[in-house]
């Protein structure tokens, strides 16, 4: 272990769980937003990285390390953000296809960029063949594939189960969140069966994506991994072609997580409603979740089988995971493209 042991908390926060009156409405029952979006980075990926280089770094003599992360956005800032706490350099490695909005974003935290190949996949090559592999204190940082971050995210969980309690919310019946890679979602499903022993008190789990970026969907489908053969959604920050291979598990261990599939204008529409309902900006891939609550398929699979009575009591999160790949022009534009 190094001598340099800095604080963990200072790579993430704990983010406030706070009941919304008005998505509560629209839902029918007790809906609280749990707020990644106020992570150091601006997303939930502050939470899993965070915890993995900190851990990687402590593993290293001296505590000198480079991380490298191919990421097309919001994972990238994410190690960019904490690299720049542990005063580490850092390599972030994204595709043609990443906004000169997020490259900035990334460089001013001191990383150095490098623009490879059409897609993560061929952007994560080059990274292990071409720059890795030739850095003898250099650390991987996988955007979403690794047990370190699925430890980090799983404290979400951790989290929201007391935060519910003072607003007399004594079981969380549902959380939703989105699926990339899988990162978050392996979190979120780790933080469930930690903190609820009994199945049946275990809470309904939500995973969306986008159409066009339903790798985990067309998995569950299949019965089996599925690569999607392109990314065809504008949510790229779910645009993984293949989720991990925990994630697909998790779907054939756990029969209270659902997968579910939004359209990119309900997407927009998320995003673009919460932006007036909870003035805050987020990312059409965290507008995907969100996307949930107003186009009644929360209700629809989380309330399966309940009365209107019923439903009302019920407790469920949406983890507001956020994102930086987001602003007031691309979500006007986005909103006159659909329509919405």
């Amino acid at each position: 272990m190094g001598s340099y042991d800095p604080e963990p908390q200072k790579l993430s926060i704990e983010t406030p769980c706070i009941p919304s009156a008005t998505l509560s409405r629209v839902a029918g029952c007790n809906i609280f937003l749990k707020l990644e979006n106020l992570q150091p980075s601006g997303s939930f990926k502050s939470r899993g990285i965070g915890h993995m280089v900190y851990r990687a770094m402590l593993e290293k003599p001296g505590g000198n390390v480079h991380f490298y992360c191919s990421s097309g956005g919001n994972a990238g800032l994410a190690c960019a953000t904490a690299a720049a706490t542990l005063s580490q350099p850092c390599t972030i490695v994204v595709p043609i296809t990443t906004s000169a909005h997020m490259i900035e974003k990334i460089r001013l935290l001191g990383a150095k960029v490098h623009q490879v190949g059409s897609n993560w996949a061929s952007a994560d090559a080059h990274l292990r063949e071409e720059l890795l592999a030739h850095d003898p204190i250099g650390v991987y940082v996988s955007p979403f594939d690794h047990p370190h971050i699925w430890e980090g995210a799983s404290r979400i969980v951790d989290e929201l189960v007391y935060q519910v309690k003072p607003y007399n919310a004594l079981q969380v019946d549902g959380i939703v969140c989105n699926c990339g890679g899988g990162g978050l979602l392996n979190g979120i499903m780790e933080g469930v069966q930690n903190n609820f022993k009994s199945t049946d008190r275990k809470p309904k789990v939500l995973a969306v994506e986008t159409a066009g970026a339903d790798s985990l969907n067309a998995s569950v489908k299949a019965g089996q991994l599925v690569t999607l053969p392109a990314i065809t959604s504008i949510a790229t920050s779910l645009g993984a072609s293949r989720v991990s291979e925990r994630t697909f598990k998790w779907t054939q261990e756990a029969p209270y997580l659902e997968s579910l599939v939004v359209t990119d204008a309900e997407a927009v529409m998320g995003s673009v409603r919460f932006a007036n309902d909870a003035f805050m900006l987020v990312e059409v891939a965290c507008g995907a979740t969100i996307a949930t609550v107003y186009n009644g398929d929360l209700r629809r699979v989380i309330g399966e089988g309940l009365s209107d009575e019923e439903w009302s009591r019920k407790n469920v999160v949406v983890i507001v995971c956020g994102g930086r790949n987001v602003t007031l022009e691309v979500l006007r534009d986005y909103q006159e493209k659909y329509g919405v």
